[in-house]
């Protein structure tokens, strides 16, 4: 399958498990929840697949805990934001800095198409996140951080995956550790508010859902990044972006104004260019 169908499919799996994420007001049970499916699912095949190269575990051990950050965050961005600013602001960040990195860092090239689609698909997402002028300074700032560990992580695994010679190994050990430190972080975290970390039996099907959809999206990325340039596949999977949208005026029937609508189909162009170059 070409990768630039593998990796859309991955931005519409990204964008539901958020959706999912969006509908809980317990947020930190639900991130537990996801991060305990994730090693429950992770850690078998991890003894099952062949293992990664030893070159590589100095990644994934990074991206463990880029990843864990990552959740952390994520939870306080959506503590204060609206649903419609924060996911594109984070999201709109990585895919400019992603593409920085990789040519710094990477050694890699870009061809002025790519780089046209680049900016349009990176400029789309931005202007989905305009267009509020009296929306939350807190969550702005955690949507930021977020997009640039998205961008840390993005990198890490980019080189990660590419050295140690097995997609499923990766995946596997790195879901595996990630999730174990996800829970124990929310459950250090619920100890210091006082409020200990309480998962309530409606809450699980709904957390085991979208830990595999997460699960099952970044796989597709990882797989992606072998086969691809790590600047064009982060910005093809913020498309997630576009999907957020419709699931947000279909699902929960939020306001879809003309800017939103161009905005979308910049980011539609902007990913066209990026696979045609």
């Amino acid at each position: 399958m070409p990768v630039f169908a593998v990796v859309v499919f991955a931005a519409a799996l990204h964008a539901s498990w958020n959706a999912v994420v969006k509908t809980v007001s317990d947020r930190l049970a639900l991130m537990a929840v996801m991060g305990a499916t994730s090693t429950a699912i992770c850690l078998p095949l991890a003894f099952l697949v062949r293992a990664p190269r030893s070159e590589a575990w100095p990644e994934i051990a990074a991206s463990m805990v880029l990843h864990t950050v990552y959740n952390l965050l994520l939870i306080e961005t959506y503590r204060d934001g609206d649903f419609n600013q924060v996911y594109p602001i984070a999201r709109g960040t990585a895919p400019p800095t992603v593409a920085v990195a990789a040519v710094l860092l990477g050694g890699e090239t870009l061809a002025p198409l790519q780089v046209g689609g680049l900016l349009g698909v990176s400029g789309g997402l931005l202007a989905l996140a305009g267009g509020r002028r009296h929306g939350s300074k807190r969550a702005v700032a955690f949507a930021l951080l977020t997009g640039l560990l998205i961008a840390s992580y993005t990198v890490v695994d980019g080189v990660g995956v590419r050295k140690a010679g097995s997609v499923p190994g990766y995946t596997a050990w790195l879901f595996t550790g990630a999730g174990l430190l996800t829970v124990a972080a929310l459950v250090a975290t619920g100890r210091r508010s006082g409020r200990p970390l309480r998962i309530s039996s409606g809450l699980i099907p709904r957390g085991a859902i979208a830990g595999a959809l997460s699960l099952a999206a970044y796989g597709l990325v990882l797989w992606a990044q072998t086969r691809g340039a790590l600047a064009v596949v982060a910005a093809l999977r913020e498309t997630s972006v576009v999907f957020a949208a419709i699931l947000g005026a279909v699902v929960f029937h939020e306001r879809m104004p003309l800017r939103r609508i161009l905005a979308s189909v910049a980011i539609a162009a902007g990913a066209a260019a990026l696979a045609l170059g």
